[in-house]
């Protein structure tokens, strides 16, 4: 089992492989190529993948080096739960589609080449209106700085 299969949080079986064929599929429309990695398909752990979830492809996270950049695909009406960060600091750029993203609990739109700027603290979920894609360039992403507001995610809320 590869490293990102090891990684929890994430649905298994059929329904991954169904979530996986379908984004797959929209990207091949989209005309764009993903990187050669597999991908993760996180549910977070609450069983509600089609609603809570999202597909994850990671370019790189470099600790050492102090950089993280991954591809990060909801569904229409799929939603990144809310959640924040003590150290990383996040760059989003809508690649494809549009979300609505909450950040601080102020609602906003963003559409294709859009850029969002999320300092650590902040507080953030996105959903796709209709099916998106996000670049997200970052400070490596860490185990322990993963805040949810749902204390179901993870352990307490942490992840």
């Amino acid at each position: 089992m590869t490293e990102e299969m090891s990684f929890p949080f994430q649905v298994v079986g059929r329904e991954r492989e169904q979530a996986l064929q379908q984004c797959q599929d929209i990207i091949k429309g989209w005309g764009l190529t993903m990187p050669d990695v597999e991908p993760l398909a996180l549910d977070f752990g609450l069983g509600r993948f089609s609603e809570i979830g999202e597909i994850e492809f990671w370019i790189a996270n470099e600790e050492d080096a102090g950089y993280c950049g991954k591809f990060l695909f909801v569904a229409d009406g799929q939603t990144c739960p809310y959640h924040r960060h003590d150290n990383k600091h996040e760059t989003f750029f809508v690649v494809k589609g549009q979300v609505r993203m909450v950040v601080d609990d102020d609602a906003k739109v963003l559409q294709e080449g859009d850029t969002l700027v999320m300092p650590p603290g902040q507080r953030h979920s996105f959903t796709g209106l209709g099916p998106a894609l996000l670049l997200e360039v970052s400070m490596p992403s860490m185990r322990q700085d993963n805040f949810f507001a749902d204390k179901d995610i993870g352990d307490d809320g942490v992840i």
